[in-house]
């Protein structure tokens, strides 16, 4: 397990230091799991750590740069939340596709009717530009060149992407999408957490707002 601790309070985020935490150190232990919204495969626990000494091994990197450590890595991992949030979106997508192919209203599939088409065309194009920022994002990594305003555009609008999509695919599964029946409803609450974590949209705002006027 990795650790980020504040190791001296008056250096504020300077003083944090991060640590690499074995599962049989003594007294360290994992709690108990959350109960979470979406993305349930991967759990998320609380870690419990009384008296728990960390050899100096264990130190992740030079004492106090824990926090320069834990956004380096949030940078990085920020295209793989696009990633994500692609995968989610295209999931509900094409369930939603399918769905409308076989729902039939007035003797004929809701696929024929031009507000359903519209609001496909619409979701896929979306789709589309958010996988071509999550693509140009990581090929600018790949290249060696400065990423971080492109990593924050492509996961700030991939997760905006999924939220919306997702949403609107739900919708047209009408009431069936909100049962447990069809994967509408976990497309859903999977999208959520793209908007949260590894930073949240209106700190993305900020980073690329931050890098457009550097």
């Amino acid at each position: 397990f990795i650790v980020f601790a504040n190791t001296d309070f008056s250096k504020g985020y300077k003083g944090i230091t991060g640590f690499l935490i074995e599962k049989d150190f003594p007294g360290f232990k994992v709690g108990k799991k959350e109960d979470k919204l979406g993305i349930r495969a991967s759990s998320t626990t609380e870690l419990i750590l009384e008296d728990c000494v960390v050899p100096d091994e264990n130190v992740l990197g030079p004492v106090g740069q824990g926090y320069k450590i834990a956004i380096e890595t949030l940078n990085e991992g920020r295209i793989g939340i696009g990633a994500q949030m692609i995968g989610v979106a295209t999931g509900a997508l094409e369930a939603a596709i399918a769905y409308v192919k076989e729902r039939k209203q007035f003797g004929k599939p809701i696929a024929e009717f031009q507000g359903v088409q519209f609001q496909l065309a619409q979701m896929g194009t979306e789709l589309e530009a958010a996988k071509l920022m999550v693509y140009n994002a990581a090929r600018i990594k790949c290249a060696g060149q400065p990423f971080l305003r492109e990593a924050a555009m492509a996961k700030l609008f991939s997760s905006q992407v999924a939220d919306r999509i997702t949403s609107q695919c739900l919708e047209l599964f009408g009431g069936y999408g909100y049962s447990k029946e069809y994967p509408a409803e976990k497309f859903y609450r999977d999208a959520k957490i793209g908007t949260i974590y590894e930073g949240t949209s209106n700190m993305q705002l900020q980073t690329i707002a931050k890098l457009m006027l550097k």
